[in-house]
Order: C-alpha cells, then structure tokens, then sequence
C-alpha cells in the first residue's frame, strides 16, 4: 500500500536544478557508455574564451542538449564534447585594452609575459563559462574537455600546417590583405562586416601630360588613396579615350607621371569610364596591375597612417585627417569637380567595428580550391545532409567561388607559425618540432616567424583533433588513432547559427577530408539568430539583449531551454522578448502541479498487475504513443518547435486537461466496478504509469524538473518491466528509456470515440468561458447524435461528459427525437451531433446580450486594424516572416471568434 508523496506547493527550480545537475555529473551520467552499437557524438562550438555565454549561444548549447539526452535516453553511446575557442584577435584586445587602463602595452611587457598574461585571463573567463553551461543544465562530458590552445590541439595544428606546406597547399608571399589598423593584424575576407554606410563619390581631374587645358575626369570615394595611383585605366573599346591609351597624366599632388592603360575589367557604362588605380589599396586594383606591370605603391603604414612613399605634407596622418587636407588641396590646385552623397558597402572588422584598410604585406596563405573540390565532391555524394535545405545552396556557392585563405595574423596570442628564417643562408624552414638550426646550412641564427595563426586555424580542425588526432606511436613515427578517434569519429552532427557557416562549417568540412578522408559530420542543423520582437538583432547599443543567466534565475532552466525550442522553427530567426520565457515557466509549472497532485493522492492505494482499460485509458495511451512518434520524428530531423509543440499539446491538452480531470471520475469511487477501492487502485495504476512515461518523454526538453518529480515516483511506477538497465546510474531519468512508439497501443477507435466526446465538450466548454460560468456552475444540456455507435458510445460516458463539460443534467437523444430548438437554449453543432444548452436557465439573458454585442464590437474593431496592418505594403516588406505570420494567425482567430458570437447572439434574438 503506498503512501501520498508530498511535493513541495510552489515550483521552485532554484531548490533542486544546482543539486541535480551535481547528481548527474558525480554519477557520470554525462560520459558516453559503450555498448557496441552506433554512438551519437556532437562537439560542442567552442565559445570564446574570454566571454561569456549571451542567448546566442543559450538558444545553440540548448538544441544541442535536447538532441544529446534523447540519443543516450535511445541507448546510444552519446558524447557530447565540450571545449573553449582561445579566440586570437577578440582575447588579445580583452588584454591590451586592461594594459592601456594600467598606462602599459604589451610592448612594455614583452610578448613572453604578455602571453602569461593572456593566460591568467583565459582561465579567469574558462571557468565563468564552465559556471554557465552547468547552470544552464548542458549535458557535456567534462572529463573530454578541450581548448584550442591545449597541448594535444596544438600539435594538431603543427601537424596540419607543416602537412599543407609539404604539399603546397601553404604559401607565403606579398599579398593585398584585409587590415585592422585598430588590431593591428590581417584579417580573412570572411572576417570582414560590410556595411551600408553613407559617404561621398568625389569627382576629381588629372592632366593630361603634355597637353596644357586637357584632362581625364575620374570619381572615387577615398581622394587620399590618389597618392598611391599608378595607373589610370579605360575600356580598350571607349572610343571616348581611344587616343589617352599608351599616353600619361600627371597625378595631382604627388606630380608623377602615370600611364593611361586600357583593360576590359573598366566598365564604360559606370561614371566616366575612367578609373584610378591604386594596386596597393584595392583588390581590383591589384589584379589589374598584375596585368600590366604597374608599379605598387603601399602609402599606409600597419597603424593606419600615411607612411614615406606620399608627399612629406601627408607623411604621418591617419586616414579620414589625411583625406581632409588632401581634398582642400584638390580644390586649391584646381583638380577638384564636384562631389555627391553616397550609400556603398564598407567592409569592418568583425571584432572592433574598424573600418579594413586594403593593405599590402606579406603574410601566409592555404590554397582552398583543391580543398573546396573534395567537400564539394562530399557533398554531392550525399555525405553531408544540411537542415535545412536551403542551405546546401549557400555552401555550394561559397565552394565554387571560394578564395585563398591569409591564415597569419599579426598577434602575439595564439598558435605561433612553425616557420623559421635562417639569416646565414636566408632560407626559410618549416618544422613540426622547433628548430635550434638551420636544416639547410647549420648556423644557429634562425628566427621564428613572430606572427601567428588565424584563430579558424585551430577551430576547423575541432572535429577530430579534440579526439585525439593526430596521436603518435610511442616511438614518434607511426600515427595510430586513439580509441575516442576510432570510437567517436566522424562526429553524427553539427548544430550551429546560420552566421559562421563559411567561417567554420566548410573549413571543418575541408579539414575532415583532407586529413582524415572523411567528413567531420552527417548532419549540420543550421539554426537562425536571436532577435528582438522587432526583428533587430540583440546589441549592448540597443539595449536589448537578454542574459541567459539572468533568464535561468528567473525562470529556471527549463522554462529558458525549452522556450528557446518551441520559438526554435527551421529556417526562422526567433523573435523574442523577456516576457516570451513565461510560456516555458508556465508549463514546467503545470508538469509540476499535476504531478504533484497526482503524488499526493497515492494514499492507501496498490498497484495492480494488468489493469482493465477503460475508453479513456486506450485514449490516453493511444495519444501517447502518438505523441512519442511525433517527438521521435521531430528530434531525428532537428525540427525542435515540433517537438515542443507536440510535448506541450500532449502533456498540457491530452493528459492534465483531458485525462487527468477524466481519472477524477474513478478516483470519487461509487461505480459498480469499484469493489473494495479495486476501480480507484485500477485508475490509480494507470495513472501513474501514464505519468513516469510522459515525464520520460518530456524529459530532453525539461531535463531538470522531470528529473526531480521521477525521482519522487514509487519504485515500481519508474521503469516498464523488460526495460533497459541504467548502466548503474541509480535509477535516474537520464538514463532510462526513452518512449516508443508501440503497434499494440495504437487504437484509431478508442481516439475517435473520445475525439468524439470531446468536441461535445469543447462547443459547452468555449460557451460557459464567453458566458463567463464559473466552474461550480451546473447547467442542463441535451444532445441529439446522429451517429447510433457515437450516440452510444456517449451514453455509456455521460457520466464523464458531466465532470468534464460542468454539467448538471445530460439528454442524449437521436437526431429527430425533439424537433427543433429549446426554449432558452443556444445551439451548438459540431461533426455528428448538435447539442443545445440551457443558457437561460444560469444568466440574465439581457445582459448576455449586451455582452455579446459589446465583445462583437470590440472583435471588429481589432479585425479592422489587423486587416489595415496586414494590407500596408511597408509592413510586409519589412517586418520579419515570423511577425507577419503572427498577425496572420491572430486575424484568423478573431474572425472565427466574432462569427461564434454572432451566431450566438442570433439565437437568442
């Protein structure tokens, strides 16, 4: 006989998410076990070291954690590998910005003790991090935790340079660059932001040389880049300048002479058709000269100022000073036209917002194209499978039309390059150990290359080089794979936003292929970004971020996680505001008080073996096995607003609202099947095994308080008989099965029948709520079924049609038992039935009258304004998909509410 199990009145996740989370990693929940058959891996995108998790990664580590717990709940050897990015550029300004607060910089410190430094930082900020993804209840494995920048990384990427430079696929030459002169490093072209941005085409004049009164009309939006110029060039068929080629003009302020050069790449529709060359400052530019031989001219210095090769009046200027001076030359000199306002993309650092500088230097490069083929070829052959779709077109472009990557960077932070440069012999000498000598001549005066590797140089080969690769026989020779490598590797899925797809995505995938001969992944689930109610992303300038700690302290875990997967649609950003986490509040809420309820009315019953099922419990248990399919679907295609919605729907609709208040029926006793309690220990029995495995199904999604309530379950109601054992992790819900979907327990019949009722009850329920009945209120109704099996089937439930619709009196009859409408009643119809409620007989009926019309008032009114919304032309154009579609579904339910009440209030006229 058990005995009533007390949980705690209020739901309170602050008293036991700390407490279970500490439950499950002491017990080793977390690591993968090995069972021999296929593991499901994730390896987690490495946040940067130096911040701290925002909702951006929230919503990312959440996908990943749901999808986590139902693979191993599946029984499947489930590691889900954590680690940190030691983010080059972004962790060196966090440093050098505290130096400049202290009136230092890392050239006073020395790089050695600037790295120390570093370090201290890093570690400082690791376990912030480590603090927010166990508050937030993330799954990882902490024994498999990796960083960048730990020792076996590392030599990972030693190995992968040395190999790219063995097989020229690593180059280094004078190379025009993207540059941060604020960071002070060359920067990859995806790591640059282009911006609309207003600014000015500035029309200027050069002279012709030796031919006094004429000159060449060019435009530019950058006139202090003219003293870097050597060329002007024209289309060779402009007849407009046919007779300039070959000729030179004289380049205003610096007075050098530069040729007049013709090339298809001009085009002669745009501006004047003449256009200024400065190869040493534009991309264009720079392989235009290559063409024809000109001269470059590097008139910037790495801090973004004017350097020797311009006139001395310039010399030591920052760009937008020299601009200015230059222009007030122009115009002095006569060479200045006229200028117009402009809107043109402006690239900027992805880290601090600088604008990039075009800039010649000397740097590392990995050719990509044959890199690109093979991942293509990957692809194609039905290796990689993205969700969604759409996305597969993003990858395929980014591959076809991929350029060269500049992998070296200006920074003291990071994996140094293993290059070194003799200055005996003057070559250059690449190791995967560190060299005292030159290899080539013997002379100990060999440098280290200073600069170090693009931080994505490390990331792209996270995938495998966090288990493990490369791993070295004891003797150093012989590569062997470690067992997480041979076990683990390739990984199942990657689960990241839309925003680093060329970043990091297509390098893993290039790097799996070319070290290890496969892809990294099967599945890449590409999530949208975070934004506000308005479609703006989420900014410290806006002021409308929302810190995912902050929201766990308020809400619980669960409540954040699982609003982030119900807003969570594929291909959608989410819009969200703070108010949006009530939802998920509310419903770890409801699981808790109907569990709770559940507990607390176990006193004096026993669970019976193979209870009787009545209509209700085959409903219950149909809708289930159901729900546990849909979910099955829903997680195995990362469709996570499915699943959550399918969670909520069955758990909140199905179970609390239809089956729970159903089991009231039995648990009142005084049926002629209740012998001795018998019919309350049969519903109780049922009950309770209908609520282990729904806390099992709902728990990827809310891990934590379906943990807790499992915990309080009696013994046997925890696991069905033949059940998979836990591995020994004490009976907890991570570890036990999930459901599945069962052929016994699928009954078409039982659902329809109890459909059936329910549409009867939903017509007198949504009738009392716009009446404004309260719940004790008993009211008398009669239904005429035409169905005889439906008619029946209601007969034999009436007395749970009562319970349920809040009724005091039920006349069930044929269709043409009474005729037409009751006196005093208002008709309701739904599929096979009409069922007629005696109204008049619980309210004043003028009043309900008034309370129509006015509510009909208030409904045309809000439908008017939804119909203005949704016809202007701006709104549609601008607001998110998301928004418009909302506002679509909130019309839809007005109209069909202000039809009800009309009809309605047409009865009782």
């Amino acid at each position: 006989m058990m005995k009533a199990i007390e949980l705690a009145k209020a739901y309170d996740p602050k008293s036991f998410e700390d407490r279970i989370y500490a439950l499950w990693k002491d017990s080793g929940c977390f690591k993968p076990v090995l069972r021999g058959n296929q593991p499901y891996t994730i390896v987690i995108p490495p946040p940067n070291v130096t911040g701290v998790l925002h909702l951006g990664h929230g919503l990312n580590m959440s996908l990943q954690d749901i999808v986590i717990r139902f693979h191993r709940m599946k029984g499947e050897p489930t590691l889900w590998l954590p680690g940190s990015d030691h983010a080059g550029i972004a962790t060196q300004n966090v440093v050098e910005k505290r130096l400049r607060a202290k009136g230092t910089s890392r050239h006073d410190l020395g790089r050695e003790k600037f790295v120390e430094a570093v370090w201290e930082v890093t570690k400082e900020h690791h376990e912030i991090i480590s603090r927010q993804i166990a508050r937030m209840g993330f799954s990882v494995d902490w024994s498999r935790e990796r960083f960048t920048l730990d020792e076996g990384l590392s030599r990972a990427v030693r190995e992968v340079f040395v190999t790219l430079y063995e097989r020229d696929l690593i180059y280094k030459g004078n190379y025009l660059v993207n540059w941060c002169t604020s960071c002070g490093t060359a920067l990859s072209d995806d790591e640059v932001e282009r911006e609309d941005t207003p600014g000015k085409m500035y029309h200027l004049q050069y002279p012709v040389a030796g031919e006094a009164g004429r000159f060449v009309e060019i435009a530019t939006t950058r006139p202090e880049t003219l003293l870097g110029d050597t060329a002007v060039a024209v289309h060779p068929e402009d007849e407009r300048y046919a007779s300039l080629v070959g000729k030179k003009v004289i380049l205003p302020l610096a007075k050098r002479e530069i040729p007049v050069v013709a090339d298809s790449y001009v085009d002669r529709a745009f501006g004047t058709g003449a256009v200024k060359i400065t190869p040493a400052h534009d991309p264009n530019d720079w392989e235009l000269a290559k063409r024809h031989n000109l001269d470059l001219i590097n008139i910037l210095n790495p801090d973004g100022k004017l350097n020797e090769n311009v006139p001395q009046k310039y010399v030591g200027l920052p760009v937008d000073k020299a601009r200015k001076i230059v222009l007030e030359d122009l115009k002095a000199g006569g060479f200045y036209i006229k200028e117009e306002n402009i809107s043109h993309a402006v690239g900027h650092c992805y880290r601090c917002h600088t604008i990039i500088e075009p800039f010649l230097s000397e740097q590392w490069f990995v050719r990509m194209k044959p890199l690109a083929e093979k991942a293509l070829a990957s692809w194609r052959a039905g290796d990689l499978i993205f969700y969604p779709k759409k996305w597969e077109n993003t990858y395929q472009h980014w591959l076809e039309n991929i350029r060269d990557w500049c992998v070296s960077r200006q920074l003291w932070w990071g994996h140094r390059i293993p290059a070194w440069k003799c200055t005996g012999c003057g070559k250059l000498s690449v190791s995967r150990t560190d060299l005292k000598s030159c290899p080539h001549c013997g002379s100990t005066d060999v440098e280290q290359d200073p600069d170090v590797l693009d931080t994505w140089f490390s990331s792209w080969l996270w995938p495998f080089s966090t288990l493990g690769w490369p791993c070295a026989s004891p003797s150093g020779e012989n590569r062997i794979q470690t067992d997480d490598f041979k076990t683990f590797y390739p990984t199942t899925a990657l689960i990241t936003a839309y925003d680093i797809i060329f970043f990091w995505v297509s390098r893993m995938i290039m790097a799996g292929l070319e070290f290890t001969g496969k892809a990294p992944f099967r599945d890449i689930y590409i999530h949208g970004l975070i934004r506000d109610k308005q479609g703006r992303k989420m900014s410290k300038s806006l002021g409308n971020g929302l810190d995912p700690l902050d929201l766990v302290d308020e809400f619980g875990a669960d409540a954040t996680k699982f609003t982030l997967a119900f807003m969570c649609a594929q291909g959608q950003d989410l819009l969200i505001d703070k108010e949006s986490f009530k939802m998920g509040s509310k419903f770890a809420n409801k699981v808790w008080n109907a569990s709770r309820y559940i507990l607390m009315n176990l006193d004096g019953r026993n669970l019976v073996q193979n209870p009787a099922l009545i209509p209700a419990d085959r409903w219950i248990y149909s809708r289930l096995n159901s729900a546990a399919k849909a979910m099955e679907d829903a997680f195995l295609s990362y469709r996570y607003n499915d699943a959550a919605a399918t969670a909520y729907e069955y758990f909140w609709n199905d179970f609390c609202d239809w089956y729970v208040e159903a089991t009231k029926l039995s648990m009142k006793g005084g049926n002629a099947s209740d012998q001795d309690g018998f019919e309350k220990d049969r519903a109780t029995t049922v009950l309770l095994d209908v609520l282990s495995e729904s806390l099992r199904l709902l728990h990827p999604l809310l891990p934590f308080v379906t943990e807790e309530i499992y915990g309080q379950l009696p013994q046997e109601a925890r696991l069905p008989k033949g059940a998979r054992p836990d591995d020994g992790k004490g009976g907890l819900l991570i570890s036990a099965p999930y459901p599945v979907f069962r052929k016994d327990r699928a009954d078409p019949a039982a659902e329809k029948s109890f459909g059936f009722l329910q549409e009867l009850v939903r017509k007198i329920r949504a009738l009392r709520s716009e009446c404004t009945l309260s719940p004790d209120k008993r009211i008398r109704a009669e239904a005429r079924v035409y169905d005889p099996a439906e008619r029946t089937f209601l007969e034999e439930n009436a007395a749970l049609v009562k319970l349920l619709a809040g009724l005091g009196e039920l006349e069930i009859a044929g269709p043409a038992a009474s005729g037409g409408k009751p006196s005093g009643a208002i008709g309701l119809a739904g599929a096979g039935f009409e069922v007629f409620v005696f109204i008049a007989e619980a309210v004043d009926m003028a009043a309900l009258k008034q309370k129509f019309s006015k509510e009909i008032g208030k409904s045309k009114k809000f439908i008017a304004g939804l119909e203005s919304k949704l016809a202007n032309e701006n709104f549609l154009k601008n607001a998110p998909r998301e928004l418009i579609e909302g506002e679509k579904r909130k019309l839809e339910e007005a109209l069909g509410r202000a039809a009800k009440l009309e009809s309605w209030l047409g009865e009782m006229m």
